[in-house]
């Protein structure tokens, strides 16, 4: 399958320690954080850009603005003012009945194969033996 790779309980060790110490980092910085953007919240203002300088430091808040619309709410209310060409119909497969007909023979699964895919994800945990 490729070249081998020894495992050794140094590198299962390290591995769970830097895990460990990765948590205790993200949990740290964000909390500093919240902790910067309320002391910006209340010398600049909520969702202001700015800046704070501390000794050769500088800390920068960009601030980034992102439009969506509740797709429902949305619909239903092109469907009001018929704007029917503002709505978007998407025809998707509906893979729970799809899935229902092949086991009960309804469908042939051969017909589908080339339609299907198979997504694998890995995860690596390393935890203490008891």
């Amino acid at each position: 399958m490729g070249s081998s790779v020894r495992i050794s309980e140094a590198d299962l060790e390290r591995y769970y320690i830097l895990s460990k110490q990765k948590k205790e980092i993200e949990q740290e910085m964000k909390q500093l954080k919240k902790d910067f953007n309320l002391n910006l919240d209340d010398s600049i203002g909520k969702d202001q850009k700015g800046e704070v300088t501390c000794g050769s430091y500088k800390l920068q808040r960009q601030v980034r603005t992102a439009v969506g619309y509740n797709q429902e709410l949305t619909v239903q209310k092109l469907e009001q003012l018929n704007l029917h060409d503002f709505i978007i119909v998407e025809k998707l497969p509906d893979t729970e009945k799809l899935e229902a007909a092949i086991k009960i023979g309804l469908v042939e699964e051969t017909a589908f194969t080339p339609c299907k895919t198979n997504k694998t994800t890995t995860a690596i945990v390393v935890k203490e033996a008891p």
